[in-house]
């Protein structure tokens, strides 16, 4: 409730009406401000569809200056707050705020909390999606070992990249080649989904199927790879840049063992 209470404070001020008024060139608020706001918010619940009814006789449509004083200048304290008059008094609030009650503004942080969680997620499912894209276009331009493709997506000092790096290089010194004609190869990413969530650092879990075929230089060996495994990756923050900085592929290395 504590940040419901704040986030309460921070809608009145940034309210239209109290930002177009003489409150909105003022850094900090005294008495006679907040008789201004009891005010202003007296006007707008006068007008309130949400008080036309028995509603206005249940909660009223004043707010003293003297509670909104208290409401703004102290702490939360759950034995204060949760009195029932002053959870009238926050009804009242979220009304001028233009919300049915304060239980619809209460689902409104919610909903708008979780969204943002899902458009965070979002950000980092996409850098997985993205690599994945990216390894297959790195495939494509076997013997050509084009690490730099990676730049945007993986650090360049992390042991994923070196470690992988490592493995391509032999399979381009063997001379692969990736056969993509009439989509031999190809590969898809699934179920991803967060794991670990820190402000640092994300762990991310995938299920990811790979069917690939290699055909050696001039020899023309094949050698297939058809596999669906887990993949888990490590993202990280540094200097305000998320990308990956290390993966756990149980098959990492698979062709490298081709004799």
């Amino acid at each position: 409730m504590k940040t419901i209470y704040n986030s309460i404070r921070e809608e009145v001020v940034k309210h239209s009406k109290v930002k177009n008024s003489v409150l909105g060139n003022v850094q900090e608020w005294k008495r006679s401000h907040y008789i201004i706001l009891s005010e202003i918010i007296k006007d707008e619940l006068s007008e309130a569809e949400e008080l036309k009814g028995g509603k206005k006789f249940e909660i009223g449509n004043t707010i003293s200056h003297v509670t909104l004083q208290r409401f703004f200048e102290n702490d939360y304290q759950d034995k204060t707050h949760n009195d029932l008059r002053f959870l009238k008094t926050l009804d009242k609030i979220c009304i001028f705020l233009g919300y049915k009650d304060l239980n619809a503004y209460i689902q409104f942080v919610k909903e708008k909390r979780q969204e943002n969680e899902e458009n965070n997620n979002q950000k980092f499912l996409q850098i997985v999606y993205d690599y994945c894209s990216t390894v297959f276009e790195f495939y494509k331009q076997f013997p050509d070992h084009k690490t730099e493709m990676f730049k945007e997506l993986v650090f360049d000092e992390s042991p994923f990249l070196e470690r992988a790096s490592q493995f391509s290089k032999e399979l381009c010194d063997r001379d692969f080649q990736l056969v993509t004609k009439n989509n031999r190869s190809n590969y898809e990413v699934f179920d991803i989904h967060v794991v670990t969530d820190e402000p640092d650092k994300k762990i991310l879990e995938s299920q990811e199927f790979w069917n690939l075929l290699f055909k050696v230089g001039e020899t023309g060996e094949e050698h297939f790879v058809n596999q669906l495994n887990t993949q888990i990756y490590f993202i990280r923050k540094i200097n305000n840049v998320w990308k990956i900085w290390d993966n756990y592929n149980p098959d990492a290395g698979r062709l490298n063992n081709i004799k």
